[in-house]
């Protein structure tokens, strides 16, 4: 208990030094909202007013103060350019960035993990070493030429899905998954290459460890031991690795939104950077930073849940 409080205690700081450090920026770089807002028709007055309107008047601890506790309570404020909640904006986004999300998450796992277990395996063959050179071709290809190909090979050539012509959910389950499937794959396949490699290194070093040895002296086999003993030795490494894998999908998809022209946080958050719009951007950032720190946390309570020796050694520090 003492551990778990000490993280949620960490994940709170972290929180607040990036929604400060979010806000700090963008309130001295991005510029008076209200000249920009208004343009030529900028007169003192209505330049006043407008600011008063923002609260763009107030001093600026008074401002993140006030931010900060509408925060909490659900407010993320007005945007500049929709002249609409953030809450809002943020909600109608969220389902396509979300789900392209789980997609790519659920691509890694099931490709990656098998993939992990048979090269390590057979480790040295030529399936491993085809593996393993095409993992290092995944991952020095950064996912958006990759979705780039995607989109010329299965969108233009293939016809699989219409390049830009992004399908509402209301359209069809079927269109709106079967778009977002290849942005999902193109932002999973260099995670799919790094997982399997590291899960391949778990594996094999593991495998050097007494208690093969031992089991394998007894006559048990090499796959009994490897399925029933190395694997569940290697889980802890590997959570982990997938719980930042998930926080990290969020912010590769930003620029994977731009290649397929979703309408997801990425894009929401590009235009409010392009046409600084603060609310939006102090919104999205701090909701990114959230589901970051969300799952190191839970990849970090998750890994001690697996293996008791983390309990027992924290146990005996405190």
């Amino acid at each position: 208990m003492r551990y778990t409080a000490k993280k949620i205690g960490t994940l709170l700081l972290t929180l607040v030094l990036v929604s400060l450090f979010v806000f700090l920026a963008f309130s001295l770089l991005s510029g008076d909202a209200a000249t920009r807002m208004l343009g030529t028709e900028a007169t003192p007055e209505r330049l006043a007013a407008l600011r008063a309107e923002l609260e763009l008047d107030k001093p600026l601890p008074v401002r993140y103060v006030d931010w900060i506790s509408n925060l909490l309570r659900g407010d993320m404020g007005t945007s500049y350019q929709y002249r609409l909640p953030v809450a809002q904006l943020v909600a109608e986004r969220l389902r396509p960035s979300l789900t392209m999300t789980v997609m790519a998450f659920a691509l890694i796992v099931l490709l990656s993990i098998p993939v992990g277990v048979v090269t390590a395996k057979y480790a040295g063959g030529w399936l491993d070493r085809t593996v393993t050179v095409l993992g290092q071709l995944l991952m020095s290809v950064p996912p958006f030429f990759t979705g780039i190909l995607f989109t010329y090979i299965f969108g233009l050539i293939l016809r699989l899905f219409v390049p830009g012509s992004f399908p509402a959910w209301e359209d069809g389950a079927a269109a709106y998954l079967g778009y977002l499937f290849f942005p999902a794959l193109a932002i999973a396949l260099p995670r799919v290459a790094m997982t399997v490699r590291l899960l391949r290194g778990c594996i094999l070093e593991e495998a050097q460890k007494d208690y093969v040895r031992t089991s394998m002296a007894r006559g048990r086999s090499r796959g009994d031991i490897l399925y029933r003993h190395v694997l569940k030795n290697t889980l802890v490494p590997l959570v982990t690795f997938l719980a930042m894998t998930v926080a990290e999908l969020v912010a590769g998809g930003v620029i994977i939104e731009q290649v397929f022209s979703i309408p997801g946080l990425g894009r929401l958050l590009i235009s409010g950077i392009s046409n600084r719009d603060a609310p939006v951007v102090q919104a999205v950032v701090t909701l990114v930073a959230f589901w970051v720190v969300v799952c190191n946390l839970a990849g970090d309570l998750l890994g001690r849940r697996i293996d008791p020796r983390l309990r027992n050694g924290e146990g005996g520090d405190a």
